[in-house]
């Protein structure tokens, strides 16, 4: 007699502790990467660069960023999944304006803060992709493009996220964007390393 599948399923307690958890992970990284100047990639980089031009706030200018993109998660990745992404993006959005009002950062070398935020976010991301959730924008399509076509996902993001860091050169130096480029390797590389087809089974 075959041994019965074991439910491999999150329970909805364990996708909100995962949100919350991988939410203030990026928050984290984010928070460091904004009080040393640099930039990041996906919708992420492009709301620093609207921050960083503008002054306006990086969680409002995120979360408005990443509207549009709620149409092709619904479409592709269906309700649970966009609704989880809702979830993680006003969360991230929150917490990152949040944070400042309950920790004090003082000086932190930014080659420091290139590294540990880049594995921050990293980390916070691959906790929300296992539990079928985004930051929106351009892990939806990531996230979709492995699911369809077997892409591994930290490869992909490392090239979109490489090209939002070239555009930061209108706004800053060539040493920011060089940390700003080692943050986001590093960042991929946590996921491309951690996140793969068929290496993770829980649902």
């Amino acid at each position: 007699m075959e041994a019965p599948t074991p439910d491999l399923r999150h329970r909805p307690h364990e996708d909100i502790q995962a949100l919350i958890t991988g939410t203030l992970f990026v928050a984290l990284g984010v928070v460091m990467f904004g009080r040393t100047g640099l930039i990041t990639g996906g919708t992420a980089g492009i709301a620093f660069l609207i921050h960083y031009a503008t002054g306006w706030n990086f969680g409002l200018v995120f979360f408005a960023i990443n509207l549009p993109f709620y149409g092709l998660a619904y479409q592709r990745m269906g309700l649970a999944f966009t609704l989880k992404t809702f979830a993680s993006v006003a969360l991230l959005a929150g917490i990152s304006n949040l944070l400042p009002q309950w920790i004090t950062l003082g000086d932190i070398n930014p080659v420091f803060a290139s590294i540990a935020g880049g594995l921050l976010m990293g980390t916070g991301m691959l906790i929300l992709f296992r539990h079928r959730a985004s930051l929106g924008g351009f892990n939806v399509l990531v996230l979709y493009l492995q699911e369809r076509f077997g892409w591994r996902a930290g490869l992909i993001q490392m090239a979109l996220d490489c090209s939002i860091v070239v555009l930061a050169f209108a706004l800053t130096d060539w040493w920011h964007i060089a940390l700003s480029v080692l943050g986001a390797v590093v960042l991929n590389q946590t996921l491309a390393i951690n996140h793969r087809t068929g290496r993770y089974v829980a649902i």
